[in-house]
């Protein structure tokens, strides 16, 4: 095995085992896993004794060349320090010149400096000298009144002649008046003309659409005093053609977003022109177009003056808040609101009267209108000590203390009058809201307030209440029309729709302020005084369906019903007057749910239920009863009983279970009256009371019933 294939053994990566296996894998019959050739181990011991040999030649000659190469990097090793050292002593030599240059070009430079200095001081004068010289040649041409030099001469040069005036101009102020005299006037004269010149120049690029030159001729009349001048003919004209519509507002806001790009490339203050452009506007355009919508109106049409107050000034505040996206000083927000003020502040002042006087004269003729529509003359309701009297006398004792009127059925109120006096309210709480200075707003808000109480609940409901309270009959009356619960129902819905504006609209007008208490107060108090009169009127009605019910049973109800001569022939189930009582409650019940709403329903059914229950209790106590007339009466309390469940209300059906209970003392045996009596609906009862139900027997002396209650 030669040196080239004992390197090939060597590649990586290397792994010793793998390395002998390999070799003696090589050698014949050194294989360990046999082979063509018998294992033979002196071959193999032989084979391994050559390669060391062979691997100690070969690390010899790898161990010679490493050590030359050792010596070769050595000697390249000094040979590069040499390098480095004489590179470095060359750059010590390069940095010392370097720093004799900077030194070198400092001094040259102090030098430089020194001597610009010295000829600035030396310019300076010069320059001033020359410029006096100068403007000496042109102030003897007007001394001698012959403008000569070419600047004032030639159009092309009014640029410098501006300037050349300009300064001459100044000097001439400070010349003595009694020996200058004439050659001011001709310096002012020609200072005039030439400022005529740059703004019909100016005016002429405006027109012309030239940008550029309107800034040069802007820059040059700076210094002139008809600068303003400029800016108010560059305000006038950039206004010509730009109201074209009918939309003052609109055209208003399109002509500043064009303008306010061009004053930025013309002038050297911006923000001052704009401010002058928009209080131009203002004061002129916008303020005439106010007085021309208002000042028409204001007299004739009161209405429609608020409504174009409402929207003029809207729509001014809405165009004010645009025009701040524009640059127009410090505090632009104070600026466009003297401008507004300056516009409304004489309608403003006078606008919550307006707006009260114009709602007391809406509201009254929207009454009157309806109360026309009804024929009906409005009467007068009292007040004072003998109305109040009046009406706690009412209150106490449910007498109506003046003549029943009939109103046919008419409730004497209107969802649509109601909607009306609603919507001008909903406008005036919007104008007041826009149009009151905060100060005012919550003082102004209650006054519209007071204003919708007075039409709505004072002169529409409260009158309907009182003329329904009026026309409710006596409890005697006959097929009386009990419409008041209409009325109750009419007036429910109403102070719905007045409770919800008071929240909605009303509220976020005085919620931060002391008038809230007055307001609240206010509304309390209206509240109160509905309340009574529905609740005195609902007690009445409730007597008259009473009274209605004891006219039935009264006309209906027979003697005989009780004591029929045929006891073995009743073929009814229950009495006349018990069935046409029954209906009539039913329809009564239906009534009251339809008219009430919430817990009223349930508070005025049972007030209904229990009457009807002391009605029947007291009517049935009329009557004695025989056997199959206490069956019949039995029914009769079932039929009312069933009735009652219309109410459902437990109290109600608990009085009829009661009752239903005592009629059984009409029927049962007379050895059962104890055994009955002491049952669980009759247990807890007064026993006069069981023992006068007991007495309404026929049989009861004959039997002698009374010795089971003693």
């Amino acid at each position: 095995m030669n040196m080239a294939t004992t390197a090939q053994l060597f590649e990586e990566p290397f792994d010793a085992d793998e390395y002998i296996e390999r070799l003696a894998w090589r050698t014949p019959g050194g294989g360990s896993k046999g082979g063509a050739e018998a294992f033979d181990p002196k071959r193999l011991l032989e084979e391994f004794e050559n390669h060391i040999e062979e691997l100690k030649q070969l690390d010899e000659k790898i161990q010679r060349r490493v050590e030359k190469l050792e010596h070769q990097c050595q000697r390249e090793a000094k040979e590069f320090a040499h390098k480095v050292q004489d590179l470095y002593r060359s750059n010590q030599v390069a940095f010392q010149h370097f720093q004799e240059l900077d030194e070198h070009i400092s001094y040259v430079a102090t030098k430089v400096c020194h001597l610009g200095d010295q000829l600035e001081g030396v310019n300076t004068p010069r320059q001033r000298a020359v410029e006096a010289q100068r403007l000496m040649t042109y102030f003897n041409e007007f001394l001698d009144g012959d403008l000569r030099s070419d600047v004032f001469n030639n159009p092309d040069k009014i640029k410098e002649a501006a300037d050349i005036i300009q300064k001459l101009h100044l000097i001439a102020q400070e010349l003595p008046f009694d020996r200058f005299a004439d050659v001011k006037a001709k310096i002012a004269s020609k200072y005039h003309d030439l400022e005529r010149q740059l703004i019909q120049e100016f005016t002429a690029a405006q027109r012309r659409g030239e940008i550029g030159r309107m800034r040069e001729v802007a820059a040059v009349l700076l210094h002139f005093k008809g600068y303003a001048h400029c800016v108010d003919v560059y305000i006038r004209q950039c206004q010509e053609g730009a109201y074209l519509r009918n939309d003052v507002f609109e055209d208003t806001a399109i002509l500043c977003q064009r303008v306010n790009k061009q004053v930025g490339e013309v002038f050297s203050s911006p923000e001052t022109v704009m401010a002058k452009l928009i209080q131009n506007i203002f004061e002129n355009k916008l303020q005439s177009h106010v007085k021309d919508k208002l000042d028409g109106t204001r007299q004739s049409d009161v209405e429609q003056y608020l409504k174009n107050l409402y929207d003029l000034y809207t729509r001014t505040t809405a165009l004010a808040t645009k025009l701040t996206e524009f640059n127009l000083g410090s505090d632009k927000h104070t600026f466009l609101s003297k401008l507004i003020k300056s516009i409304f502040s004489t309608y403003l002042e006078s606008y919550i009267d307006m707006e009260k006087e114009y709602l007391r004269s809406r509201g009254a003729m929207i009454l009157q209108r309806y109360y026309d529509s009804k024929n009906h003359q409005k009467r007068s309701i009292g007040t004072g000590s003998i109305q109040e009297l009046k009406e706690r006398i009412r209150q106490r004792t449910n007498l109506s203390l003046g003549p029943v009127i009939d109103t046919h059925g008419e409730t004497f109120l209107s969802p649509e009058l109601v909607v009306n006096l609603l919507q001008e309210t909903r406008h005036a709480f919007e104008r007041c809201h826009r149009l009151s200075d905060p100060s005012d707003l919550p003082k102004n808000a209650f006054s519209i307030f007071l204003l919708l109480v007075e039409h709505l609940c004072v002169e529409h409901i409260d009158y309907a209440l009182e003329i329904g309270l009026s026309a409710i009959p006596s409890s005697d009356a006959k097929n009386a029309n009990l419409y008041f619960l209409d009325v109750v129902q009419q007036a429910n819905s109403i102070f719905h729709l007045f409770d919800k504006q008071f929240h909605d609209q009303l509220m976020p007008l005085i919620s931060s302020s002391p008038k809230l208490a007055e307001c609240l107060h206010k509304k309390k108090e209206v509240i109160e005084q509905m309340e009574v009169k529905l609740d005195t009127g609902i007690d009445r009605t409730i007597n008259c369906m009473v009274g209605q019910m004891k006219h039935i049973l009264a006309t209906e109800q027979k003697k005989t019903d009780f004591r029929p001569e045929d006891e073995n022939n009743v073929m009814i189930q229950y009495t006349t007057a018990c069935s046409k009582v029954c209906v009539y409650v039913s329809r009564q019940v239906e009534h009251v749910r339809k008219s009430m709403d919430g817990k009223n329903v349930d508070t005025v059914l049972t007030e209904l239920g229990v009457r009807f229950h002391r009605l029947i209790h007291e009517h049935l106590q009329q009557y004695s009863y025989s056997s199959m007339g206490g069956m019949l009466a039995i029914c009769d309390v079932a039929e009312y009983r069933r009735c009652a469940k219309d109410f459902r209300v437990p109290l109600v059906l608990q009085l009829f279970d009661t009752l239903h209970a005592l009629c059984n003392l009409l029927v049962v045996a007379p050895d059962n009256l104890k055994q009955v009596c002491s049952g669980e609906q009759l247990t807890n009862l007064d026993r006069n009371l069981l023992h006068a139900f007991v007495q309404l027997r026929v049989d009861y002396r004959s039997a002698r019933l009374g010795r089971h209650f003693s």
